[in-house]
């Protein structure tokens, strides 16, 4: 083999090595997109609708924002660490390589409802925080299942909801959310 082209495998193989580590840095740490799987978000969101993260509050560790929509890892009852944020970004990468779907079902989209020490409860089918009626315009409808009792959300959690309420798993099964597996909030829908 010529000097030139080694030389030129290796300038590829260099520029491709860089451009996937700036993919996952990016995908990791500050945006990643996302694609809306079943109907616990609408009216809001649709089944196939594309939608870009912001990563930067699950990185710098930020309390969202009351009605913000998030994506968050439904599996509560396991530690998530960093490993976990390297770890499903290089596994979607390598879904699509295969050219299987990158889509995991432990990843929901849903609404933030409550902050650590918030009273939630529920009344006819609608919520009720630290006393105060929630004007919900984003939802479906009136929740026809809903906890009868009072909730406290705990130090380092969260409390959501999906905008389908009759149609969406969500913290009324799963309890609240640690702020650790709230993974980033949407900014954008395609």
């Amino acid at each position: 083999m010529n000097n030139k082209f080694v030389k030129e495998i290796y300038e590829w193989i260099y520029s491709i090595t860089i451009s996937l580590a700036i993919a996952l840095f990016v995908h990791i740490f500050i945006f990643q997109p996302t694609k809306v799987v079943g109907q616990s978000m609408e009216p809001t969101l649709h089944e196939a609708d594309y939608l870009v993260v912001s990563k930067l509050s699950h990185t710098f560790k930020r309390l969202p924002e009351y009605g913000d929509i998030v994506i968050i890892d439904s599996r509560v009852n396991r530690d998530r660490d960093w490993t976990d944020d390297v770890a499903e970004p290089v596994n979607n990468y390598l879904s699509l390589f295969k050219g299987q779907a990158a889509l995991s079902h432990d990843v929901w989209v849903k609404r933030i409802i409550g902050k650590p020490g918030d009273t939630i409860t529920f009344q006819d089918g609608k919520v009720i925080r630290n006393g105060q009626l929630l004007n919900e315009t984003y939802t479906k409808e009136d929740m026809r299942f809903y906890p009868d009792k009072k909730i406290v959300v705990p130090a380092d959690h969260v409390y959501v909801l999906g905008d389908n309420r009759n149609n969406s798993s969500d913290s009324r099964f799963i309890g609240s959310i640690p702020l650790n597996h709230v993974l980033g909030t949407v900014v954008h829908k395609i």
